[in-house]
């Protein structure tokens, strides 16, 4: 496999490491997005209706001859319904319960117990994570994705001084001295959603960034989570939908150095 030069924390060139063999994967974009809306769809909530709501009023009146409070001979349609008044035998009455009445139950409403998740091989999916990850190391792909016109190589590998860094603004530094400038300006523009998702609690949204990838819980997962638009994950704990969001495969990857020779010594989603 090729070799790819290792960026210290200052942004200089220190050594280099040869790239796994997941790197050598085919590019199966039909894959990748397969995988990726798995994930998605096992983290969408569960919403329904309340399975009593529009049914905890009113009843089905009786409807045969001299029953009392029956509707036989009222010359009103046979629709369950709840008492407003009553005069002796007389009774008012108004439609409930009904989809077609007023405070009635909803018509197919959703329920709770649907089933959104979509399943997916093992061995699928791991051929499609291997996927995604080979295209983070094609270099027009992420160009098309992403404002990287200071990276030459990628994926991006920095020393394993990286995963020890504290504070927001020096991984921050560290991304604009490799050449990142433009991609984090980008990130940090928010613009609001149109349509019904803004009365939904998503008024907004905002660009995709890097992702970073570490060997093991760091101080970095702690800092690196205040920079908008990136993400960082444990190298075991990659999934499609981090390397490819949107299902769009080519996400910029830094990858610490432990994290990739892990992923080759493990022989990972392999």
């Amino acid at each position: 496999m090729a070799k790819i030069p290792v960026i210290s924390v200052t942004g200089d060139k220190t050594a280099e490491v040869d790239l796994p063999a997941q790197f050598a994967e085919p590019v199966r974009v039909d894959l990748i997005k397969r995988a990726a809306l798995a994930v998605m769809s096992a983290q969408r909530q569960r919403y329904g209706a309340d399975p009593e709501a529009g049914r905890k009023q009113g009843k089905a009146w009786p409807k045969r001859r001299r029953k009392f409070g029956g509707t036989y001979g009222k010359g009103i349609s046979r629709v369950a319904r709840k008492q407003l008044w009553r005069r002796g035998d007389q009774i008012g009455w108004v439609g409930a319960r009904g989809a077609q009445t007023v405070k009635g139950l909803t018509a197919f409403a959703p329920k709770s117990e649907k089933i959104f998740e979509e399943k997916i091989n093992k061995r699928e999916n791991r051929k499609a994570i291997r996927s995604a990850i080979s295209a983070t190391g094609v270099l027009a792909l992420v160009q098309s994705r992403h404002r990287v016109n200071g990276v030459k190589i990628v994926p991006i590998v920095l020393e394993d001084k990286f995963e020890s860094l504290k504070k927001a603004k020096e991984v921050s530094a560290l991304l604009k001295k490799i050449g990142l400038t433009e991609e984090l300006e980008r990130t940090k523009e928010k613009i609001i959603r149109s349509g019904r998702g803004k009365m939904r609690g998503r008024k907004h949204k905002r660009k995709v960034g890097p992702l970073l990838v570490v060997s093991k819980k760091c101080d970095l997962e702690r800092a690196a989570r205040n920079i908008a638009g990136v993400d960082i994950v444990q190298v075991r704990a990659l999934n499609a939908a981090l390397l490819a969001p949107g299902a769009q495969p080519a996400r910029l990857t830094l990858w610490s150095k432990a994290a990739l020779e892990m992923l080759g010594k493990e022989r990972l989603f392999e």
